[in-house]
């Protein structure tokens, strides 16, 4: 850890560090939190080690490259630092927007992001979830100390100096750098934006706004959107001016382009420090003003440490663990962290801009939703975890259908038509089906209706391919031929086996609505429409394979999947696994083709789409290569070093898959209120979640857990024994005790 001359911070953390081992004989859970899991690019984890609350509207972190489309601020691999980002990319496969970042230096001013980089070492580098710390080094030998925390909206940053005639801070507003080798530039959309940065001296504080979206090109345009900011000094401005790549130019106050900023220089003694807080907002300046006097009203940087910290640890406390090894219980909580940083909240104080209308509305919001992963386990984690906030992720999509006319797909913060499907449908459905109720229920069906019965913008015409630019909502494009021939044609549509069968599926979780408002012609007619998976399915060939508009087999295979190939969506019929089983010839031959999807190596546990995959031998007798399953994945895929996830963790949605696993249970259906029962990871495990103002507590226990005891014998839940390795939500949701019998051999039958 950095030492700085404010030890005040350090005695705060090690005191409650040593005082979470005097209670409970472990670190608390917010501090076995490791934000440098999934950071490396090798292992394409897409994380970042940001500072914040859970849901933060703006994520601090510090920078190690130009950001984009395919490239995370930070990158665990990286040896430099070129400056401390308030982002919005919520991953490495989609786009950051209305960023702000500032930078240390001493000596000759530098601005440009290649110029002013400084080194760093991970040995001088301290990452929590609540607090950020490193020791930067120029090339001149000299060093600054960077700190960092933050509040939901709004950051605080400290920089010890080392002594100096000339030090900066260099302000970055926007960083539109056409020569950057990004896809999404080659259409030139992005080179028109420009930013703002004003330097105002009278009232001591640098302003500005950023307009850039990197994912421009596929969303609409939006001609009010931008990231407004504000920055606040412990000193005054006395030393200033803008820059440009062309130039710096002192003592201006004012810029306007599209990669621009400002700088102050002041002379410093050895370790003296400068105190920043950076403002965010989506509404206006006097906006980001009023978020920084809510959040961070004074200097004292170790209360906004404090407050975050216990934010996290108010969180993470939901679930304890116990009889674990120091790494699992990094693993687990370091998980439980990324799945409550999106959706982000977007709502500032009772009002949000929506990128849906271009227009500043009254409410609750939240954006940044991932739905085509995160529909699977993360939102299903979320009725236990944070169930106070799922209604409001259900409102705040009910109003992008109402401000844009469609429920959203992929919202980054405007719709950008990312992935396949409109899964709100089953996140809705789901979320009904547990017996949430805290929104427009008419309005939700109304939206969920129209997804499944009017096909959007150039449903026809457009071939849907992946990034497509923005001409229109692509939602569910070929649903004309998948209602008039029962499947999207792979002559027709781009990634048509994948849509076909993910339409039947939200047609599916659509139904479970219509069902429990007595719409029933409605329910009948998607429940026909939800089997439709059966048209793809090549009885001579064993697989799902893509059809021609007349009919005939054919299409090009690549094209035809969304991410994957014919094994990859073979059993992602989630909505009718018997109807699956029956149709590949029941369940032994069912069996006998998931244990060559699992032994053959075709299972990809770094993608979505075969998440489930492990949890469906529960349907065709054979629980225990189930059990073993969970038992390698949760310990392959998931590791206490930085290349600790195998794969984008997408928004929360492989740490969600992680922490149901570990607990023994899977949410394999949406909308269908059961889980499948795999295999708890841990001895004993303790759920404390409040619902409709009830505080109710799962208690799950794994008698006899061991290296060798990784099977099941036998469950039982408040004392009573599980006749089928499945449970339903309304059992668990009353809370009680779910205890597993574990032992050392398979057990060869049903439980």
């Amino acid at each position: 850890m950095i030492i700085t001359r404010n030890s005040l911070l350090i005695f705060i953390l090690l005191f409650n560090c040593a005082l979470a081992q005097k209670k409970n004989k472990a670190v608390a859970e917010v501090d076995a939190v490791n934000p440098l899991i999934g950071t490396p690019a090798k292992g394409k984890g897409g994380t970042m080690p940001s500072v914040g609350p859970p849901f933060a509207m703006t994520n601090f972190t510090a920078q190690t490259r130009e950001n984009k489309m395919k490239a995370m601020p930070y990158i665990y691999e990286d040896s430099t630092i070129h400056g401390f980002i308030g982002t919005h990319q919520p991953t490495v496969w989609m786009g950051d927007y209305g960023y702000v970042s500032v930078m240390p230096q001493a000596g000759k001013l530098a601005v440009l992001p290649e110029q002013r980089k400084m080194k760093f070492s991970h040995k001088e580098e301290t990452a929590k979830a609540y607090y950020y710390a490193v020791k930067m080094h120029d090339k001149q030998g000299g060093s600054v100390n960077a700190e960092m925390a933050a509040a939901e909206r709004c950051g605080m940053m400290r920089f010890t100096y080392p002594a100096s005639k000339e030090s900066h801070l260099i302000i970055q507003g926007i960083n539109v750098n056409m020569a950057e080798d990004d896809f999404h530039n080659k259409s030139n959309k992005r080179s028109k934006l420009k930013g703002y940065i004003y330097i105002d001296t009278l009232n001591q504080e640098i302003s500005g706004y950023n307009p850039d979206r990197t994912a421009y090109n596929l969303g609409p345009e939006l001609p009010n959107f931008k990231g407004y900011f504000v920055l606040k000094f412990n000193r005054k401005i006395k030393n200033y001016g803008v820059w440009t790549p062309e130039a710096i130019v002192k003592n201006e106050t004012e810029i306007y382009g599209k990669r621009i900023g400002a700088y102050i220089s002041f002379p410093t003694k050895k370790n003296e420090v400068l105190t920043v807080k950076i403002a965010t907002s989506f509404i206006s300046l006097e906006q980001a003003r009023e978020n920084l006097s809510r959040e961070i009203p004074d200097w004292n940087f170790d209360d906004v440490v404090q407050t975050t910290r216990n934010k996290w640890q108010k969180n993470l406390e939901r679930i304890k663990i116990d009889g674990v090894t120091t790494d699992q219980r990094s693993i687990f909580y370091t998980a439980m962290y990324h799945t409550m940083l999106f959706p982000r909240e977007f709502s500032e104080y009772g009002r949000y801009y929506s990128a849906f209308d271009d227009q500043v509305h009254k409410g609750i919001s939240y954006n940044d939703y991932s739905l085509w992963d995160t529909f699977r386990a993360l939102h299903p984690l979320f009725i236990f975890t944070q169930p106070e906030r799922v209604n409001d992720m259900i409102s705040s999509m009910l109003q992008m259908y109402k401000e844009g006319g469609w429920l959203p797909m992929w919202p980054n913060p405007a719709e950008t038509n990312i992935m396949i499907g409109t899964h709100a449908d089953a996140v809705i459905a789901d979320a009904y089906v547990k017996g949430f109720r805290g929104y427009d229920l008419n309005l939700a069906y109304e939206a969920m209706r129209k997804n499944a019965l009017v096909p959007p913008d150039h449903d026809t015409k457009s071939w849907g391919y992946d990034r497509q630019e923005w001409t229109g909502f692509e939602g569910r494009t070929g649903l004309s031929y998948y209602h008039s021939l029962g499947y999207v044609p792979s002559d027709k549509t781009a990634e048509s086996v994948s849509r076909t069968l993910e339409y039947a599926l939200d047609d599916y979780c659509i139904a479970q609505v219509a069902k429990g408002l007595n719409k029933t012609d409605d329910y009948k007619k998607l429940m026909k429409w939800s089997e439709n998976y059966k048209n793809l399915y090549n009885e001579k060939t064993g697989f799902m394979e893509p059809k021609k508009y007349n009919g005939n087999w054919g299409g090009d295979t690549k094209l035809s999947f969304t991410e994957g190939s014919p094994w990859t969506y073979l059993f992602c019929v989630m909505q009718d696994i018997p109807g699956m089983i029956n149709m590949m010839g029941g369940k032994e031959k069912f069996a006998a083709k998931l244990d060559q999807n699992f032994e053959g190596g075709h299972y990809a546990h770094n993608n979505e789409p075969g998440h489930h995959y492990a949890y469906l031998y529960n349907y065709c007798g054979q629980p225990w290569k189930t059990e073993e399953l969970v038992r390698k994945h949760t310990r392959e895929n998931y590791l206490n070093q930085p290349e600790g996830i195998n794969g984008n963790d997408d928004c929360g949605q492989m740490s969600a898959w992680y922490i149901f696993s570990v607990m023994g249970f899977y949410p394999v259906t949406p909308g269908s209120g059961m889980y499948a029962l795999g295999a708890p990871q841990f001895p004993a495990l303790t759920m404390t979640f409040n619902i409709d103002n009830r505080l109710r507590k799962l208690e799950i226990k794994a008698n006899h857990l061991s290296e060798e005891n990784k099977y099941v014998q036998s469950v039982t839940f408040n004392g009573k024994l599980l006749a089928t390795p499945f449970i339903s939500h309304q059992e668990l949701a009353e809370g009680g005790e779910l205890v597993f019998a574990m032992t050392n051999k398979p057990q060869l039958h049903e439980k």
